[in-house]
């Protein structure tokens, strides 16, 4: 890529968000929701947007097996996406969705 040139809006890019070392040493009841708040942290600083959606399917992916077992790593796709809402403070958004690994 050539220095100075504009980044692309619409990016689709694969990551690994290692849970475990993310929510080490926090309480029982607080760990599935702080597990959502990092996958979420995660995505603002990858893509450079505030705005980021989590799908339903990752949200059930986390939430599994309760409250305190969550996954230790999970395999995300991160999409950047135009915001059709006319009103909205920004103009990309990022959606943040489970990859399915077969291992």
């Amino acid at each position: 890529m050539v220095k100075g040139a504009p980044k692309p809006d619409l990016v689709t890019r694969d990551y690994t968000i290692q849970l475990s070392k993310r929510i080490h040493k926090m309480q029982f009841k607080r760990r599935a929701p702080r597990a959502v708040k990092e996958i979420r942290k995660f995505a603002q600083t990858a893509m450079g947007t505030s705005d980021v959606r989590i799908s339903s399917e990752l949200n059930k992916e986390v939430w599994k097996r309760g409250i305190k077992n969550v996954p230790t790593r999970v395999r995300v796709r991160l999409s950047r996406k135009r915001n059709e809402d006319e009103d909205a403070d920004e103009k990309l958004y990022t959606l943040v969705d489970i990859l399915i690994v077969e291992s």
